[in-house]
């Protein structure tokens, strides 16, 4: 009886599988030259540690032009006092420059100010008479601001898809590191309903603290310059829902963790 039960829902699961209706926007954290078809639009949460949540809105203007509005909030999840991660809300705006085709890859301007995991707005004591404290503004993960991504398919036992890109951070340099950083990732089709994603933020914007050296560094977000390596599942669930479990810090680059993030993503997605 037990093994009948579980095999209807099983089969109902398996049947109830939709199809990725667009490219990935996004891996775990690094953009990519997908973009929001025309008329569609999403409404995307990822749960996180301390119990925080960060919903996301998105909209495709057209075939090559989306927009985003996401905020965070913490505690959001067990106990303790609600608490917005800012006052005002972050944005996402990406436009597609050229469209793939069989010899060039497809190439997206954008901008994403929308960190990964707390943000930290602290004013740090330091030694200096002059001046006794200095400010530190940002998220765990810096966001990647204004970046370049060249993103190229293939088809090997379903899609597979290569991303590339530059960034340079614009809101969160009072640690004065403000490198023109690199990333790039990947995504597989196991099949029409699973894929499978891998990336590397090098974190060049994020690997050294070069504010004033009296200031507490242990109350600082210390790194180990050893960028970040992240690993994800997405599954399609439904016609309108997606689903993702995602692994941050892999390389343990964030030195106030002493193990990997673990994320949950939820996306659901409709188009007018």
């Amino acid at each position: 009886m037990k093994k009948n039960i579980l095999f209807i829902i099983l089969f109902n699961v398996i049947m109830c599988q939709g199809e990725q209706p667009y490219p990935h926007t996004n891996l775990v954290s690094i953009p990519t030259a997908g973009t929001m078809p025309k008329g569609f639009y999403s409404f995307e949460n990822i749960f996180m540690n301390n119990g925080s949540i960060v919903p996301k809105f998105m909209i495709g203007i057209t075939d090559n032009f989306t927009l985003g509005m996401s905020f965070g909030i913490s505690n959001f999840i067990g106990i303790g006092e609600l608490k917005k991660f800012k006052s005002y809300p972050e944005v996402q705006i990406k436009y597609r420059i050229f469209d793939e085709t069989q010899s060039i890859p497809a190439l997206v301007i954008g901008i994403d100010t929308q960190g990964r995991g707390e943000f930290y707005e602290k004013y740090l004591p330091t030694s200096n008479i002059l001046n006794p404290t200095t400010v530190l503004n940002r998220y765990d993960q810096k966001s990647y601001g204004v970046y370049l991504v060249l993103s190229r398919n293939f088809s090997l036992l379903g899609n597979l898809g290569f991303h590339f890109g530059l960034n340079k951070n614009i809101s969160e340099n009072d640690d004065n590191d403000d490198d023109l950083n690199i990333f790039f990732g990947f995504d597989k089709e196991i099949n029409k309903s699973f894929s499978l994603f891998g990336e590397y933020n090098f974190a060049r914007d994020d690997d050294y603290f070069n504010g004033d050296e009296s200031a507490d560094i242990e109350n600082l977000i210390d790194r180990d310059g050893k960028g970040y390596l992240n690993g994800g599942l997405r599954w399609s669930a439904s016609n309108n829902l997606m689903l993702e479990i995602n692994i941050n810090d892999i390389f343990k680059n964030n030195k106030s963790f002493d193990s990997m993030n673990r994320e949950l993503k939820v996306i659901y997605f409709e188009s007018f």
